[in-house]
């Protein structure tokens, strides 16, 4: 059966070899969307080109509605006939001419309609009845192009779905997909009888007006273009000419826009994904192999830092992160050394005033003398004192950490503390107890003020100022002071005329159970606790605390002195 070290520690393994296995995280999805799509909006985008559209359709109307003009002036001087009394168009010399105007532009498809609507000639016709003939007549010559696609309902093309490349079919097919191009006119019709091109003209022979150009879109997507021009003779209409021509070039000016764009497109989607994947390489990896460590710091046994040292060597964000997650687990595992100091400490000083109290105890049954009895029943009490003291430190002790991650730091007013303090002590002082007095180099314009827990920055001063009572010569003076320190910071100080600090113990005399009292002192009035508790509280304040000696003009300790450092608040 596996052990529970065993456990975590393939519980950590198969949490770091999950992370190996990832390729893709979270973070790097997120980050290739962010990155994404925006490209994915530029590339909707290519199939609305509207303006460049409209103004490649405008100059083919334009070209076209010229040729019809042409073709409209060329019919109205040669193929119309004074009837009998309005000019009229002449069918025997109006197709003819027709299809020679035609035969240049051979993908032009020309009819040309009588003022009531009426199908005089249509060039197409003319075609295929001429090369009809030619065949019949043994006379060899090549065959016209194929008509227009989607006139008279025929959508054939020239360019056939089957002859175009790939390319050109797909996107053929995401343009069938595509909802009507605004601002043109462009309709698919089944045939040409619903053109308003082709209407009769009002009043029979009166000029007509410029009829707009009927554009659209055949079955397999072939852009026609329709315009129609009156026919004009001495000023009188006397026909219309319907000039139909497939916009080829306008599809293909667009396609090669359009492809040219999604090429760029699509260069920068891959340069998107792999400056995204980079990204996830410099970021999401390194912070899932932060949670793996932190994983393993939490799981497996031991102290061993976990965090590669790589991350710890980088000098970006995920290096400080990295450093701060070592710095966490080190001083969690310095918490709990000093938690195991700590209950070693407190069951080795429990266990002195315990084992007095039960050898006083086993003597007291065996001695029937009352003076003895009476010694060991003061040892006894005293003890009892002293476990009392001990047990209300260690429990204050425990609890300072605590309450102080709760409190909220405020500004506190230092001198006037200072002298509440001051006076307490004068109402309670009893003959030959030292004097306390108060010293502040504080302007009156700007008081001394610190970022502390009142109640707490009561308590240290409260121990300092007991502290130097006990060591104070009778009727000495005890110096409590504030001033103003370097980098935003306020010194409070505790100054006494006691025998000072033996130089061996300045460093250990903050320890927890340290205890260096004056002779005159009853046992166990203390605990050692206090100074330690003082330290706690001002580090947990982000301060510091420091011991020193006074030194007079030939060099004799002339007292202690105890400073407490804060943040100057306000």
């Amino acid at each position: 059966m596996a052990s529970w070290t065993e456990i975590q520690t393939h519980d950590a393994a198969s949490a770091y070899h999950e992370y190996r296995t990832r390729l893709v995280s979270p973070l790097m999805r997120r980050i290739l969307l962010v990155n994404a799509v925006p490209l994915m909006l530029l590339a909707l985008t290519l199939f609305y080109l509207n303006q460049f559209q409209n103004s490649l359709l405008e100059a083919e109307v334009t070209a076209l509605r010229e040729q019809a003009r042409i073709y409209a002036g060329a019919l109205g001087q040669n193929a119309v006939t004074a009837g009998r009394g309005d000019p009229v168009l002449d069918p025997v010399q109006a197709r003819p001419l027709l299809l020679r105007l035609t035969e240049p532009s051979p993908s032009a498809h020309a009819r040309l309609f009588a003022p009531d609507g009426q199908l005089v000639a249509d060039s197409r016709v003319e075609a295929a009845a001429v090369r009809h003939r030619r065949v019949r007549g043994q006379i060899d010559a090549q065959p016209l192009p194929s008509p227009v696609a989607g006139d008279d309902g025929d959508d054939r093309a020239v360019d056939t779905a089957a002859d175009a490349g790939f390319v050109e079919r797909f996107y053929d097919r995401l343009l069938s997909m595509l909802p009507t191009l605004s601002g043109t006119r462009i309709i698919t019709l089944d045939t040409p009888d619903t053109d308003p091109s082709v209407q009769p003209v009002a009043g029979g022979g009166q000029a007509a007006p410029e009829m707009p150009p009927y554009i659209r879109r055949t079955a397999n997507r072939h852009l026609i273009v329709t315009v129609a021009e009156p026919v004009m003779h001495e000023g009188q209409t006397v026909g219309i000419i319907q000039l139909t021509r497939q916009a080829r070039d306008v599809d293909r000016s667009l396609f090669a826009v359009r492809s040219s764009i999604l090429s760029l497109v699509l260069m920068a989607l891959a340069i998107t994904v792999l400056l995204s994947w980079y990204l996830s390489l410099t970021i999401a990896r390194p912070l899932l192999r932060l949670a793996a460590s932190a994983h393993v710091i939490r799981e497996a046994s031991g102290r061993s830092d976990s965090v590669p040292p790589r991350l710890l060597a980088r000098r970006d964000e995920i290096g400080e992160v990295a450093r701060a997650l070592q710095d966490s687990a080190r001083a969690l595992w310095a918490r709990m050394d000093a938690i195991e100091r700590f209950a070693a400490d407190v069951s080795h000083e429990i266990k002195n005033p315990l084992s007095s109290i039960r050898s006083a105890i086993e003597t007291l049954l065996r001695i029937e003398d009352l003076n003895r009895q009476r010694r060991l029943l003061s040892i006894i009490n005293d003890d009892v004192r002293r476990l009392d003291r001990l047990i209300t430190d260690i429990s204050d002790a425990s609890r300072v950490d605590a309450e102080l991650s709760r409190a909220r730091a405020e500004p506190v007013a230092v001198v006037p503390m200072l002298s509440v303090l001051a006076e307490i002590h004068q109402a309670t002082r009893g003959p030959g107890q030292p004097i306390l007095s108060v010293s502040s180099a504080a302007q009156p314009d700007r008081p001394l003020t610190v970022m502390a827990v009142e109640d707490r920055l009561v308590q240290v001063l409260r121990n300092l100022i007991g502290n130097a009572i006990s060591f104070s010569p009778p009727d000495g003076q005890i110096v409590l002071s504030a001033a103003a320190a370097p980098g935003g910071m306020v010194e409070i100080a505790v100054t006494d005329q006691g025998p000072g600090i033996p130089a061996a113990k300045l460093g250990s005399i903050f320890d927890r159970f340290y205890s260096e009292r004056p002779t005159s002192e009853n046992f166990g009035q203390h605990s050692g606790l206090g100074l330690s508790i003082s330290r706690q509280i001002v580090e947990a304040l982000r301060g510091t605390i420091r011991a020193e000696n006074r030194l007079g003009p030939d060099g004799q300790v002339t007292g202690a002195r105890f400073v407490v450092t804060l943040p100057r608040g306000g």
